[in-house]
């Protein structure tokens, strides 16, 4: 899936890229970071298109996903606030 491809999926969604990486805990900048390679991951493109196609026949995903409780992954140690010395 291209990244144009990404971008309608999730219109058919009703997402924006922020919206999206907040329902499924995925920083932002990883999504944007596949616009410069221009494809994106099976497994990103198939939960996009399980969503468009949910939303499409009137099925809440939004609430099932919320519902799982996903947390946000980070590596410890990192950003630039984590760099800073007093």
């Amino acid at each position: 899936m291209t990244f144009i491809e990404f971008k309608k999926a999730l219109l058919d969604a009703d997402l924006t890229i922020p919206k999206f990486c907040k329902l499924i805990e995925v920083s932002e900048k990883n999504i944007q970071a596949y616009k410069k390679k221009d494809e994106i991951p099976n497994a990103i493109a198939s939960v996009v298109i399980c969503f468009a196609h949910m939303n499409k026949n009137d099925i809440d995903y939004k609430e099932l996903i919320s519902s799982l409780g996903l947390k946000k992954k980070s590596k410890p140690n990192s950003g630039f606030a984590n760099k800073i010395k007093m």
